[in-house]
C-alpha cells in the first residue's frame, strides 16, 4: 500500500491522519528541547520528572473520561477543544518561564512527553473517530501510517529543535520560540479538524429484545478490556523509566547538549516512521500480534544494553534502533485494541488503553529523574527491562486468539465486505484456530 492507496481512504480519515502529522512536528521539538529548557532553568532532575509525570498522570484521568463521553456524544467537539487548550498553554509557555505557570503549561499541554502526534488526554476520542470510516481488514495498515504519520512529523520537529536561532537568543530563551511552533501547529489543526465530517451521533439505546444478547457482549468485553489494562500496565512502566528523559539521559550521561541530541533522536523517527509502515503491511501476513511481539523482544535485548555503552556514539546506535523495534508496533496494536469491541465503546477500548500505559508511565519519568539525579544511570533500564519481558510473554499469550482477519494463505476472506457485523455478534470471543498464531 502507498500514496494511491492514502488517496482511497475516506476525506474525514486523511484529515485526521494530517492532523496527526502537524501536531506530531510540535511534539517532536519539545521532546528533544523541553527537560533541557528546565535544566536551563536550573531545575533538578526530580523537578523535571515530577512535571512529566504529572502531565502524564492527568493525561490518563482525563482520558477515560472523555473517551467514555465521546462514545455517548460525538468525537469532533473533543478533539477541537483539545487543539484549543494546546493553543493557550503555548501561549502562555512562550511569554513566561515563571515556575508556577510554566508547571501549569506543561501538566496541561504535554510539554516534552513524545506523544507521536497524539491528541494527549484526547487520544483515544481520535482513535475512536479514526476508525469510523475505515474497514477491520484495513485497520492494521491505517492505525499504523497514523502511527507513521507522527513519527515523520516528530523526526522534523527534532530537526527544528537546533534550527540558528541559538545564535541569535541566549541562555533559557533559546528554547522560548518552540512554542510558538507548538502553538502554530495547534492553530492550523482547528482548520483541519473543523471541516471533517463525523457520522457517529452517540450511542442509541438497544431494542428491549437485544438487551440480553448486548449484555452478554458486555461481559466479554469486559473481561478481555481488564486483561488489556494489566497486561499494558507492565510496558507503560517500561516506557515511563526509559523513555521522557532520554534527552535528559543523554546530556547528564555524556555531557552533550541539542546539537547532538536532536540528530540522532530526528534520526530516529524517520526510521520509525518507515518500520511502522513496513509493520502495517505485515499485519495483513502475519497478524498484529506477531508484529508486535517481534519487535518488542528485539528492543528488550537492545535496552539491557544501552546503559552499558560508555560513549554518546556507541549508545546512540543502540538508542535509535531499539526505538525503532519498540515502536513500530505501536499503531498495529492500536488496532488490535478498537477491533475488541463494538463501535459505541470504542472510546472506552481506546481510553483503557491509554490509561493503563500512562498511569504507570507517569510514574516512571519522577523514579527515573531522582535515579538520574544521584548518577545511578543504568537502574531504570534494567528495572524496565524486567517489566518489559512480563509483558511479552502476557500480551502474546493472551491476545492471539483475537486477531483480526488477515491475508494469510488459507484465510479466506471477502475485501469489499466491512467486517463490522463479526465485533458485533461475537466480539469478545476467540477467533478460530485458523487465525491463531
Amino acid at each position: 500500500m502507498g500514496f494511491s492507496s492514502f488517496r482511497e481512504l475516506h476525506p474525514t480519515t486523511r484529515r485526521l491522519l494530517k492532523a496527526r502529522a502537524l501536531r506530531s512536528i510540535g511534539q517532536g521539538a519539545l521532546v528533544v528541547d523541553f527537560a533541557l529548557y528546565l535544566r536551563a532553568l536550573h531545575w533538578t532532575g526530580f523537578s523535571i520528572g515530577l512535571v512529566l509525570g504529572a502531565s502524564g498522570l492527568l493525561s490518563a484521568v482525563l482520558s477515560l473520561f472523555l473517551g467514555m463521553s465521546s462514545d455517548r456524544i460525538r468525537r469532533k467537539p473533543f478533539l477541537l477543544a483539545y487543539e484549543i487548550v494546546s493553543l493557550f498553554c503555548c501561549i502562555g509557555a512562550l511569554l513566561s518561564a515563571e515556575p508556577v505557570l510554566l508547571t501549569a503549561a506543561a501538566v496541561i499541554g504535554a510539554f516534552g512527553r513524545g506523544a507521536m502526534g497524539a491528541a494527549g488526554p484526547f487520544a483515544p476520542v481520535e482513535q475512536a473517530w479514526l476508525a469510523e470510516e475505515v474497514a477491520a481488514h484495513k485497520r492494521g495498515w491505517v492505525y499504523s501510517l497514523n502511527a507513521a504519520m507522527g513519527f515523520f512529523g516528530m523526526a522534523l520537529g527534532a530537526l527544528i529543535a537546533f534550527l540558528p536561532w541559538r545564535g541569535l537568543l541566549e541562555g533559557a530563551l533559546v528554547y522560548r520560540p518552540l512554542f510558538a511552533l507548538v502553538a502554530l501547529t495547534a492553530a492550523a489543526n482547528l482548520f483541519l479538524i473543523g471541516r471533517a465530517h463525523e457520522s457517529y451521533r452517540g450511542s442509541a439505546p438497544a431494542p428491549e429484545s437485544a438487551k440480553p444478547a448486548a449484555a452478554n457482549i458486555r461481559r466479554g468485553e469486559n473481561r478481555i478490556l481488564t486483561k488489556l489494562v494489566c497486561i499494558n500496565s507492565l510496558y507503560g512502566m517500561t516506557v515511563g523509566l526509559t523513555g521522557p528523559l532520554m534527552s535528559y539521559w543523554f546530556a547528564r550521561r555524556f555531557g552533550i547538549g541539542p546539537l547532538e541530541i536532536a540528530p540522532v533522536m530526528a534520526l530516529t523517527f524517520v526510521i520509525t516512521g518507515v518500520a511502522s509502515l513496513i509493520t502495517g503491511t505485515l499485519t495483513g501476513t502475519i497478524g498484529i500480534v506477531r508484529s508486535v511481539v517481534w519487535g518488542r523482544l528485539g528492543a528488550l535485548v537492545l535496552l539491557v544494553l544501552l546503559p552499558l555503552m560508555p560513549t554518546y556514539w556507541l549508545a546512540a546506535p543502540i538508542y535509535l534502533l531499539r526505538s525503532v523495534l519498540a515502536r513500530s508496533g505501536a499503531g498495529a496494536q492500536q488496532a488490535l485494541t478498537i477491533g475488541l469491541v463494538r463501535n459505541e465503546r470504542r472510546g472506552l477500548a481506546a481510553s483503557l488503553n491509554t490509561v493503563s500505559f500512562q498511569v504507570p508511565r507517569s510514574i516512571g519519568p519522577a523514579i527515573a529523574g531522582y535515579l538520574f539525579q544521584y548518577d545511578w544511570f543504568s537502574m531504570p533500564f534494567f528495572a524496565g527491562a524486567l517489566f518489559q519481558s512480563v509483558y511479552l510473554c502476557l500480551y502474546k499469550k493472551t491476545f492471539r486468539a483475537y486477531e483480526p482477519p488477515t491475508n494469510r494463505p488459507g484465510i479466506v476472506e471477502n475485501p469489499e465486505k466491512n467486517l463490522e457485523c463479526e465485533i458485533v455478534t461475537d466480539s469478545t470471543q476467540p477467533r478460530s484456530r485458523g487465525n491463531r498464531l
